[in-house]
């Protein structure tokens, strides 16, 4: 059973790790997918994924563009409704961590942070709203992180954006269920990707994986399914949520 045939489905910073997953997810559950990348030196990824999705018998389409950015997300979004005719799901994804102690964070590194994991989330929800409220549907997804709820020494504004992302998420929630448009957060814990691999090296990682009730670190798979059950009618009484995939580290 195919959960999201035939819906359109936004995906940001999708050319690796969770994005990937959560763009492939859909794709096997029906949905066309518009994601987007943001460095050249992701567009063979990209190319790469749009093929794969295609494969599965949808439409796929990878698109640079900067979350950061106000003008390109208005750019971006208005192509896909131009190109796939909606916006039912947006998976807000993007996002990046610049670690340091406040003593050592530039005020360049915060910004930076803040521009991509926070203001990226105002950008696309801005965008994909007028669609969704014209067809009085829509489900919004947000990443945010279990940092966001517990904070981390070295992660200040890491966690900033993560646990402001909860508060847009709780808010747009109360703007929008009057119109049928659900959103809701996801907080992943330590999720096995190419950015986080050096977390299970050593005596650091043992470390790690102590704290974790369930004894592992997490699988991309396990955000995209928890993505599929908030992105489709299986979560369709969910809104204002914020969903912690973390194997209870935050208990």
């Amino acid at each position: 059973m195919k959960l999201l045939e035939n819906k359109v489905a936004i995906v940001t910073g999708a050319a690796r790790g969770i994005g990937e997953g959560i763009a492939t997810k859909l794709a096997e559950h029906g949905a066309h997918v518009a994601f987007t990348y943001v460095s050249e030196g992701s567009a063979q990824k990209a190319a790469d994924l749009e093929e794969k999705l295609k494969a599965l018998g949808v439409n796929a389409k990878a698109y640079r563009s900067n979350a950061g950015s106000f003008e390109e997300c208005e750019t971006f979004v208005n192509d896909v409704v131009k190109t796939f005719g909606t916006v039912d799901v947006c998976v807000n994804n993007a996002g990046i961590s610049k670690d340091n102690l406040l003593l050592r964070l530039s005020p360049d590194q915060w910004d930076d942070v803040i521009l991509t994991n926070l203001k990226s989330v105002y950008n696309m929800t801005k965008q994909v709203i007028r669609p969704m409220m014209k067809a009085k549907s829509g489900s919004i997804i947000n990443m945010s992180s279990i940092i966001g709820i517990k904070g981390n020494a070295g992660q200040s504004s890491y966690a900033a954006s993560k646990a402001g992302i909860i508060g847009f998420t709780k808010s747009i929630a109360l703007e929008l269920g009057s119109r049928n448009i659900r959103c809701n957060a996801i907080a992943p814990g330590f999720i096995e990707t190419d950015m986080t691999h050096y977390l299970k090296e050593g005596n650091a990682g043992d470390d790690f994986l102590k704290k974790i009730p369930l004894g592992r670190f997490g699988k991309t798979e396990e955000i995209a399914n928890t993505t599929l059950f908030l992105a489709s009618d299986m979560g369709s009484y969910l809104t204002g949520q914020v969903l912690s995939v973390c194997g209870g580290l935050n208990i």
